[in-house]
């Protein structure tokens, strides 16, 4: 079983386009990303930190029904 590992924020953006999202698209303080109806925030930070890095995928679980596993998340 993986451990969550810290993340590029260019990395970030790969893995949810391989999870169905769309974008980024330009916001008035943030980029955002699209999945239906859905917008996903995506922080200007170059880096993401564990913490924040499970902050964002707990957001994205509720969106998608289901939950994201560290070792899904790695491979994506």
């Amino acid at each position: 079983m993986s451990r969550w590992m810290p993340c590029k924020r260019r990395d970030f953006i790969q893995r949810l386009k391989k999870l169905g999202f769309t974008g980024p698209f330009p916001g008035t303080k943030h980029e955002f990303m699209r999945y239906e109806h859905y917008k996903q925030t995506i922080p200007n930070n170059s880096y993401y930190d564990v913490n924040e890095l499970k902050m964002l995928i707990g957001q994205i679980e509720n969106r998608l029904g289901r939950k994201i596993s560290a070792d899904e998340w790695n491979n994506l």
